[in-house]
């Protein structure tokens, strides 16, 4: 049986890596990995490959950035031609960008099964590009395999049928559960030296940011580090900043993202590892990343999202997410009670229990 599995940014290499390693558990599988290079940058992509564990991709179809029209119709285009070569049995795709989508109905249109990891999240935002691919690639999959119940309801109401619904757990933490050990002893006594930042465990606060809603108005861009700034009087702040975000900071001339103050510190792109590092010993961490909210959640660290809405509610229902927007006045407000001792307790969800690949190659094997 020969699967090709699909990927195209970052986030994408942390789901793909634990299926990849559970399916080459059966010799009668022979796996094609496909890096659409939808989002290409050393820093974001090659030193993931290296510290996950994960083969380099088989073909990388070097699409590159442009509009979501146009990224979305070249790995069409260029996926169609891999997949009308190599003559696939079954495609995985993962997540909710350009690439899921477009794989998906390459495939749909030419008959070739598509699983889907990651199925069934919604954040019911029409406004955002990712709600839209998840939608349609999950009318098109063959396999859902979701890391959560409100997946399998969401999918049942939109009329999907059981039988293709699997409910899995989140195989994103499978990879943080097998790396974080090794991210740990990034700690030496306590403190922890990156880019010649010291700190020291939970005496600071973890950034991220690069959606579009945050980044590509000045406006909000302008509230967002005014607010960065004003918790960084009281505690210091880590800011690896995403080449997006590096862009329209520049762009803006609101920071030199190079420069550093006492308590503000900006990191270029950093590994995973080092990243995983940062957040197992943050006292908080401020984000609008989707899979940084359900990482916080299985690592217990408070988590303040600069979004409206999340498509992982589980994070929020149960985790230790809480959704602030756009409210400057609440993220710091929110900030300050953690310091004080007051952070939001929460649970790890049902099968975040670093299996969800090995079920996901059972079932691929065992039914297909």
């Amino acid at each position: 049986m020969k699967i090709i599995h699909v990927v195209g940014a970052r986030p994408n290499f942390m789901k793909v890596t634990p299926v990849h390693l559970a399916l080459g558990d059966y010799p009668q599988i022979h796996q094609l990995l496909v890096h659409t290079g939808q989002h290409y940058d050393l820093n974001m992509s090659d030193i993931f490959f290296q510290q996950l564990g994960l083969p380099a991709p088989d073909i990388n179809l070097e699409v590159g950035s442009g509009s979501h029209a146009v990224q979305t119709a070249q790995i069409m285009i260029r996926f169609e031609e891999t997949v009308l070569k190599e003559k696939p049995d079954m495609v995985l795709v993962y997540g909710d960008i350009n690439s899921t989508v477009a794989a998906a109905l390459v495939c749909a249109k030419l008959g070739i099964l598509v699983g889907h990891v990651e199925a069934g999240l919604r954040s019911f935002d029409r406004t955002m590009p990712e709600e839209i691919n998840r939608l349609l690639t999950d009318q098109i999959a063959d396999l859902l395999f979701t890391p959560s119940r409100d997946g399998d309801e969401n999918l049942l109401r939109e009329g999907i049928a059981q039988e293709k619904i699997h409910f899995v757990g989140n195989v994103m933490i499978d990879t943080l559960d097998r790396l974080l050990p090794l991210a740990l002893e990034r700690w030496q006594n306590g403190r922890f030296a990156l880019e010649g930042l010291t700190v020291d465990q939970s005496r600071y606060v973890l950034v991220t940011l690069h959606r579009p809603s945050n980044v590509d108005e000045p406006k909000i861009l302008t509230e967002i580090m005014a607010a960065l700034t004003e918790i960084s009087r009281e505690v210091p702040v880590i800011f690896p900043i995403h080449p997006r975000t590096r862009k329209r900071l520049s762009d803006m001339n609101l920071i030199n993202p190079k420069s550093a103050s006492q308590n503000m510190n900006f990191l270029n792109p950093i590994g995973y590892l080092d990243f995983l590092a940062l957040q197992q010993h943050a006292k908080v961490v401020i984000t609008d990343s989707g899979g940084i909210q359900e990482e916080t959640t299985y690592l217990n660290v408070p988590c303040l999202t600069v979004r409206e809405n999340t498509e992982r509610p589980v994070t929020v229902s149960i985790g230790t997410n809480i959704l602030v927007g756009q409210d400057m006045g609440r993220l710091g407000s929110e900030v300050e009670r953690i310091m004080d001792g007051c952070a939001k307790k929460g649970t790890v969800p049902p099968l975040w229990d670093g299996k969800a690949s090995e079920k996901i190659a059972d079932i691929i094997v065992n039914k297909y």
